[in-house]
C-alpha cells in the first residue's frame, strides 16, 4: 500500500460525518481504525501523508491525557506526516495544553464542518 496519498482516520468515539467520501474527493486513500492500538500499527506500516484522529481526555491516565500522545510519539518520527485533530469544546483547556508541546496541521472543535475539512485538504495539496 503506497503512503504517497493515503490518510489515515482513527475513529475511537465518532460523532461527526463520515468524511471517507471527502477524503478520497482530495485524492487520499483513506484508511480507517477504530482504535489507537490498530492505528499505531498501521501507522509504522503505511507511513499516511495525514492523520485525522481524535482527541479524547482520560482523566485516569496517570502520565498522559489522551492515547493521541502515543500516536504523537510515533508521529514526530516523519516530519512529512500531517496531523488533524478533533477535539470537544469542554476539554479545550486539557487540549491546549498539548498543543503547547506539539504543532498540529490543524484542530476543529466538534461539531466537525466538513467544508473547513475539505478547506484544510485543500491547503495540504497546495
Amino acid at each position: 500500500m503506497s503512503s504517497e496519498k493515503s490518510l489515515l482516520s482513527i475513529i475511537e468515539l465518532g460523532g461527526y460525518p463520515n468524511f471517507r467520501p471527502l477524503y478520497k474527493h482530495f485524492g487520499y486513500e483513506p484508511i480507517v481504525v477504530f482504535s489507537m492500538r490498530k492505528a499505531l500499527g498501521v501507522l509504522k506500516k503505511t507511513k499516511p501523508q495525514v492523520v485525522v484522529a481524535e482527541f479524547n481526555y482520560q482523566s485516569d491516565f496517570r502520565d498522559r491525557t489522551s492515547s493521541l500522545e502515543s500516536l504523537i510519539a510515533v508521529a514526530e518520527r516523519y516530519s512529512e506526516m500531517k496531523l488533524i485533530v478533533f477535539f470537544e469544546q469542554e476539554y479545550a483547556h486539557q487540549f491546549e495544553k498539548l498543543c503547547a508541546s506539539y504543532k498540529f496541521f490543524a484542530t476543529f472543535s466538534y461539531p466537525i464542518d466538513e467544508k473547513m475539512i475539505g478547506e484544510t485538504l485543500n491547503r495540504l495539496a497546495l
